[in-house]
């Protein structure tokens, strides 16, 4: 059974960014917040490949492929939030994200599905601003409504 290229495309963003945080907390940079912002280039390439392959196919009706990235995006989003509650279930729990919340978006002890769920709505953020970026980059090569006028 082949996957849809969506899930797959989805499933390398989460590869990616699984290795470049595992990567960066066995460098001792973890604590780093500006090298943590450059996960969204996972995020962007997965998505591109998406629209990429799309393009490749002939699927040039812009709605449609707008779906699609957001389902490639989204679906790397949520399996790295998955994938760090398991993580951090597996490193000590609450106490491994109090180590990490010192450095990040909160103040006190946020629990780790307080920590999961606000990342989810920073991803599902993300995921609509990287599609939104990349059909604009990709619009001049579809064809539309507006351009056949």
């Amino acid at each position: 059974m082949k996957l849809p290229k969506e899930f797959y495309n989805g499933f390398i963003i989460f590869i990616g960014i699984g290795l470049y945080f595992l990567s960066m907390e066995l460098l001792g940079l973890a604590d780093v917040l500006y090298l943590r912002l450059f996960n969204i280039l996972f995020v962007f390439y997965g998505t591109n490949r998406t629209l990429k392959a799309n393009f490749a196919e002939g699927n040039t009706i812009l709605v449609s492929n707008a779906v699609s990235a957001l389902i490639t995006s989204l679906t790397g989003v949520f399996l790295s939030i998955i994938g760090l509650i398991i993580y951090s279930f597996s490193k000590g729990g609450d106490s491994y994200v109090e180590s990490l919340s010192k450095t990040f978006l909160f103040g006190g002890n946020p629990s780790v599905m307080t920590y999961s769920i606000s990342l989810l709505f920073e991803g599902i953020v993300s995921a609509v601003i990287v599609t939104f970026m990349l059909m604009l980059y990709w619009d001049t090569r579809y064809t539309s409504d507006k351009h056949q006028n």
